[in-house]
């Protein structure tokens, strides 16, 4: 009788076969690649202010920590908006004069009570933001041209309201929207705690709901979110609508926090909270991303700001610099490891 002889290939003791480890490797680097993309910024902020506060003895105390916390929270609702639109491939320019708009709009209504200072930014803003929606949806406008015709019109109206910016409406420091931009809540203030509940919400929202399955659809690929019943267009209407509404609620916030309507604010904005939610780690081409990310983007480009002030000898304009740079280092990162999970 002759030996018969197997297809099994041989290998040596202790030896995995190479059909057996490469998919393993390979999932461990795309389960790495991920890790990074998604909490990379957080370790950063964590070691970012781990140095400040052994380099500078005023960084940790409490009240420099409240007033990075205060003046993020209205960037941070911004962001937020701003999270939902990026999510789903688009943009939106008008959020830096819409935040604007939506704050004289608040000092001006704040002349007829609480409750008018508060909806008529939400109406004028959260309409403004329809109209984006419905341009970029139906008719299918590039959303950068659509919210670049939106920014210079807000800002146009809010100019009108302020006879050029000449004439700055107040906000009474008796008012109950005063004390909703100005009052704190267990110490922390209460713009905070407004910001901290609409990312919960914002979380909840899109991780939870029908609403935020279509708005990671319609990022990852429009056509097939079609094809498999989404409503694209309703979508893309509604965070182009929940992004003016926030746009407006922050500036409204903002206000009641100046106790005046700044016209000069906003300037720049929209640009900030698209570095947040990019260094947060949305992807610019759209289909992932999380709130949270966007939060701690906000954060992390308000320590640097406020390292760059402790120092002292640097002006203002190297917050722009660093700010840029930092940005421009996240992408790279981003493109290279989506370029690693694909080929992975």
């Amino acid at each position: 009788m002759t030996a018969t002889k197997t297809d099994a290939p041989t290998t040596a003791p202790g030896e995995q076969p190479a059909d057996e480890t490469e998919p393993v490797g390979s999932a461990r680097s795309e389960r790495l690649s991920a890790l990074v993309q998604q909490h990379g910024a957080l370790a950063v902020l964590v070691i970012v202010s781990l140095v400040a506060s052994l380099s500078f003895d005023s960084f940790a105390t409490g009240d420099n920590v409240s007033n990075m916390a205060t003046s993020s929270a209205f960037l941070a609702i911004v962001a937020l908006g701003m999270t939902f639109v990026i999510i789903t491939g688009g943009i939106d320019l008008s959020v830096g004069s819409l935040f604007a708009l939506g704050g004289v709009l608040a000092a001006w209504g704040s002349r007829h009570g609480t409750l008018v200072a508060l909806l008529l930014p939400l109406a004028v803003c959260g309409l403004i933001g329809v109209v984006n929606g419905l341009l970029v949806a139906r008719s299918r406008l590039a959303p950068f041209i659509v919210t670049l015709a939106a920014m210079l019109g807000a800002r146009g109206v809010m100019l009108a309201l302020t006879d050029e910016g000449a004439e700055t409406y107040l906000i009474g420091k008796d008012s109950f929207l005063a004390d909703l931009g100005q009052g704190s809540t267990l110490g922390v203030g209460n713009p905070v705690w407004v910001t901290l509940a609409l990312f919960v919400a914002g979380a909840v929202v899109l991780r939870r709901t029908r609403f935020g399955q279509h708005v990671y659809a319609v990022g990852g690929n429009e056509d097939a979110a079609a094809l498999m019943g989404a409503p694209v267009a309703r979508t893309k209407v509604l965070v182009y609508t929940l992004s003016g509404l926030l746009a407006g609620l922050a500036g409204a916030l903002n206000a009641a926090w100046l106790a005046s309507g700044v016209t000069i604010l906003g300037g720049g904005m929209e640009l900030e909270a698209i570095s947040a939610v990019v260094i947060g780690g949305t992807l610019l081409t759209g289909g992932l991303g999380h709130v949270s990310g966007s939060l701690v983007g906000v954060l992390l480009l308000k320590v640097i700001q406020n390292v760059i002030n402790q120092i002292g000898s640097l002006d203002s304009s190297y917050q722009q610099v660093v700010s840029g740079a930092f940005l421009a280092v996240v992408v790279i990162a981003q493109t290279w490891l989506g370029r690693r999970r694909r080929l992975g």
